[in-house]
């Protein structure tokens, strides 16, 4: 590997964990990239983390919400990070 964008290349028909702004996790079958990591992913599990504070207690209340996306396009400038599968070798 020579650049980072190399071990995205090198995910291409991989499923990835793909963390974003706004406490969105996203993991999907990664089927294209660009330079701006804009990328087409495929049967996609989005979770999105909530905290809401309850009045009466103050305590903390974290929600997880989950949906299943057939095909997703996800825009680069929203991406924090890329994992690549696991590999065992």
């Amino acid at each position: 590997m020579e650049e980072p964008l190399d071990l995205i290349r090198l995910s291409i028909d991989e499923r990835v964990y793909v963390k974003c702004r706004n406490n969105r996790e996203l993991r999907g079958k990664l089927h294209a990239y660009d330079n701006h990591l804009n990328m087409i992913l495929g049967d996609v599990e989005e979770t999105v983390t909530t905290i809401e504070t309850d009045e009466e207690t103050d305590e903390e209340i974290v929600k997880n919400v989950k949906r299943t996306v057939g095909m997703l396009f996800v825009r680069g400038d929203i991406v924090v990070l890329v994992a690549p599968p696991l590999r065992t070798t």
